[in-house]
């Protein structure tokens, strides 16, 4: 017959490390240094579980034997005390929060993570997709209430037809959900988790997606377009020749400033700020690109190189579009030109892949490959540059 109510003040005094039982469950585990606290074990499917009760130091000797006494009731009753504390957890925090929205918790996470997103549209598009496919399911539900089952009534709808927009829907609500947690307005596990959780109840964004690529100009067609381009006596125009000539996204070109431009150098560097991988890039400059900064410095009315029509502001970011609409040209995207640059150098020269890959100031996948290749190619990057300037000029052969 097992011992019971072992333990007593003067054998904890002169106890070693260990986990010492009291009988029925009941153990005082200590520590290397003479911490002490109460466990409670018990098995529940097949396994062993420990349940804190309680420092030594606060809970005495009888209190703990209370705590376990109440802990055996529970197994009794075919129930979990670790299960239960969780729930009377939950509990409280459901009725401390019960104001707290996961929209209230949307609009303060926004709130305070905006000032550090590149994009000044990025809190706008969260808005957005929030309220369009969030909030019609849980809205001004209580954020501790947010489960499984309304994460995925979220997602399965939009899962297969919008997967990309599905998967930073998710994405969105995770990091809500995570900054709640540390708010303390919600605990345990993060229902729109990816990774051991969503992963095994939606089929992945690969096995669903269709991927949809920027509509690029062929090849052969591209000296044609800049020369009808060429015609075209506007600051857009000049903007997007620019953005093609140096095989950039267009908000890198749009948002040109001329602090950027090093003209002793002919160098333009993007910021890292205003980069896709956060990192300062180098362009050598084709003296085509030249002569376009020296035609927007003859009409510089502010810090930007290409300006809007709203003071100190660059072009909209739908001035390519509008532009390609006028000219009837709806067939194609202005950053599909970056896949037409990729095109013609893969297929009209001999120049390495990774120095295209560096003029498009494509992240490096590898790890050890981009800790090794410290430099930018710069010089092969410049030749790069006028050999498609050629190309695009239509006086001078594409093969390097």
């Amino acid at each position: 017959m097992a011992r019971i109510r072992v333990l007593t003040a003067l054998k904890i005094k002169h106890l070693k490390p260990g986990m010492h039982a009291d009988g029925l469950g009941l153990y005082l585990k200590v520590r290397t240094g003479s911490s002490k606290s109460w466990i409670f074990r018990y098995r529940t499917g097949g396994k062993l579980r420990d349940m804190g009760l309680g420092p030594f130091h606060t809970v005495s000797l009888a209190e703990a034997r209370e705590k376990a006494e109440v802990c055996r009731v529970m197994r009794l009753k075919g129930l979990d005390p670790l299960e239960e504390r969780l729930k009377e957890q939950q509990a409280k925090t459901i009725e401390a929060t019960e104001g707290i929205t996961f929209e209230n918790c949307a609009e303060n996470y926004i709130a305070t993570h905006k000032a550090g997103w590149k994009n000044g549209k990025h809190a706008d598009q969260w808005t957005a997709t929030l309220q369009t496919y969030v909030y019609p399911v849980f809205k001004d539900k209580p954020v501790p209430l947010i489960d499984d089952a309304l994460v995925l009534k979220v997602l399965q709808p939009i899962w297969k037809d919008k997967t990309e927009t599905a998967s930073r829907v998710r994405g969105r609500i995770e990091r809500i959900l995570d900054w709640a947690r540390v708010m303390k307005y919600r605990t345990g596990d993060n229902p729109a988790r990816w990774k051991g959780h969503l992963d095994h109840l939606l089929p992945k964004r690969s096995k669903v997606a269709t991927i949809v690529h920027h509509a690029a100009l062929p090849i052969d067609e591209t000296p044609g377009f800049i020369q009808i381009l060429r015609q075209e006596e506007t600051v857009v125009a000049r903007a997007f020749e620019f953005c093609i000539l140096n095989a950039t996204r267009t908000n890198e070109a749009m948002g040109m400033r001329w602090d950027e431009y090093d003209e002793r150098a002919q160098l333009w560097t993007v910021p890292g700020a205003r980069m896709k991988a956060s990192r300062d890039h180098r362009i050598p400059l084709t003296k085509r690109s030249q002569l376009i900064l020296a035609e927007m410095q003859e009409i510089r009315t502010s810090d930007f190189v290409f300006p809007g029509g709203v003071q100190e502001r660059p072009l909209s970011s739908m001035a390519f579009l509008m532009l390609l609409r006028r000219l009837k040209r709806g067939d194609i995207t202005a950053h599909g030109f970056r896949s037409t640059f990729r095109d013609w150098a893969a297929e009209r020269t001999d120049f390495p892949n990774e120095v295209v890959e560096m003029a498009l100031a494509h992240t490096i996948s590898n790890k050890v490959e981009a800790a090794y290749r410290r430099g930018d190619l710069l010089d092969k990057r410049q030749q790069l540059a006028d050999a498609w300037a050629a190309f695009c000029a239509g006086t001078a052969p594409s093969k390097n």
